[in-house]
């Protein structure tokens, strides 16, 4: 068939084989200008097929490249070109020495073994990007998967061998336009924080504490509030969140395997996504980051999706929570701390464009909306049996107090204040299970007679301190009743 026969969807698919059949050179522009006629501009489809073949040309396998949502990132973190200068440095550092003597009044947990900083936008996208990605990972991949089976269910028959070959880059495409798109959430939301601690979960690594001066004026603009209170405070709170995350070791990993628990439920919804491909216009890629954007193709949560939010809203609180009620006891020298601590409340509360951009793209809202009953909580704690008590909630994960102590801190009060007093703890229905299985294991063929008993204490004795310090009933032994 001479050239000037041929269809633009045949000089399409002709493209297609080209590409993915590993032809590699320039593409033909005179081929790319006769796709008009498929109302597609030509000078877009060269720079995509171009992006495409690199793609291929480079071994695709399938992988998300993260490497774009960096670079995204950081071109928008770095817009303004500003850096953190010495006289910002300089007051932040007294910030934040002031700071950590106050907060050794207000809690027993220790300071961090490295020094504060003074970040950049750019420093913070590079600090926290690792968490970003594996909190988008589930659906970036669940997006790749449904846009491959998308358009091999919409090929023509003649094609679906290449489509087929093509899956790996398929994926790869897929996943790089939703990286493209975190990458801009994460670009934009480094102009927002204040702080490493700000979103309220552990995205900075451990014992990390940061605040970033080009955020900081934004946020004190409008309150009325000396620079070096405003300062104090955000110093006083961030180090209090890194302190905590630092101490209880356990406490980042449980928050982000809730975190990764939802978001592993997050699945693309298949039928809005082909009745996008079914109308989608390559000339108006607009759509296609809309609907991201919008979380149009997020389908609605599932009854398990929602019973794992309502367990990390709870998380979030009991630690925002906790935050609070130190920071409110380590800044109340400051004479316009309860000012600053209801606009971060409700700035918390309500979150900024990026923060709404991010629950959009993963389906995630990071909102603790217990915060203020939590808070509730642990200044009754305080009150009850003081802050070596109370901050020792912290030391096992079974001791962190659950979402009935946030609605009723009656009976949480009432352990503590038993321990403290050294009485006798009060069982539970897992004491209870725990004594009835030891029971059941040494009742038979006499194991627990005397002299049996006397040979295994003598073991323990000899050896790493005996059983209550061994196994996993040591927290739960320890727990506060």
């Amino acid at each position: 068939m001479a050239d000037e026969d041929r269809s633009p969807e045949d000089e399409f698919q002709e493209l297609l084989r080209q590409l993915l059949g590993g032809g590699g050179g320039e593409l033909d522009a005179e081929q790319l200008s006769r796709l008009s006629g498929m109302n597609i501009d030509p000078a877009m489809m060269q720079t995509m097929m171009q992006h495409l073949q690199g793609a291929f040309a480079g071994g695709a396998d399938g992988a998300i490249s993260w490497d774009l949502a960096k670079r995204q990132a950081l071109h928008i973190a770095n817009q303004d070109g500003l850096g953190v200068t010495a006289g910002q440095r300089t007051d932040l550092d007294q910030a934040f020495a002031l700071a950590t003597l106050w907060l050794s009044e207000a809690t027993t947990i220790a300071e961090l073994a490295s020094a504060p900083q003074s970040m950049t936008r750019g420093g913070w996208v590079e600090a926290t990007l690792p968490f970003w990605q594996e909190l988008a990972e589930p659906v970036a991949t669940s997006i790749s998967d449904a846009l491959t089976a998308a358009l091999s269910e919409q090929a023509p028959d003649d094609m679906q061998g290449l489509v087929e070959g093509a899956g790996r880059l398929m994926r790869t495409v897929g996943g790089s336009l939703f990286a493209s798109q975190l990458g801009q959430v994460v670009g934009d939301l480094s102009k927002e924080v204040v702080s490493g601690g700000d979103v309220g979960i552990p995205i900075m690594p451990d014992g990390v504490a940061a605040i970033l001066p080009q955020n900081f004026a934004d946020f004190g603009r409008d309150l009325e509030i000396p620079d070096d209170q405003l300062a104090l405070y955000a110093a006083v709170r961030e180090l209090a969140h890194a302190r905590l995350f630092r101490h209880a070791r356990w406490l980042r990993l449980h928050v982000i395997s809730q975190v990764t628990e939802f978001a592993r439920g997050v699945h693309v919804d298949t039928d809005a996504l082909e009745e996008l491909a079914s109308r989608f216009d390559p000339s108006e890629p607009e759509e296609l980051r809309r609907a991201l954007e919008s979380g149009a193709l997020l389908p609605a949560r599932s009854d398990a999706q929602n019973a794992a939010l309502t367990r990390l809203e709870n998380l979030l609180a009991t630690i925002e929570g906790w935050v609070d009620v130190v920071t409110e006891n380590a800044a109340s020298r400051l004479p316009t701390a309860d000012r600053i601590a209801e606009a971060v409340r409700r700035r918390r509360a309500v979150g900024g464009p990026a923060e709404r951009a991010l629950a959009s793209l993963v389906g995630l809202e990071l909102r603790p909306r217990r915060m203020r009953e939590a808070a509730a909580m642990w200044r009754a704690v305080t009150d009850a049996v003081g802050v070596g008590a109370r901050d020792s909630l912290w030391d096992y994960p079974d001791l962190m107090p659950t979402a009935d102590d946030i609605d009723d801190p009656a009976s949480l009060i009432a352990r503590l204040e038993a321990r403290v007093r050294g009485d006798e703890p009060v069982t539970d229905e897992m004491d209870d299970a725990l004594a009835q299985l030891l029971a059941d294991e040494s009742a038979p063929g006499g194991d627990t007679g005397p002299g049996a008993g006397e040979g295994e204490a003598g073991e323990g004795d000899s050896g790493d301190g005996g059983g209550d310090d061994s196994g996993g009933a040591a927290p739960h032994d320890n727990r506060p009743v």
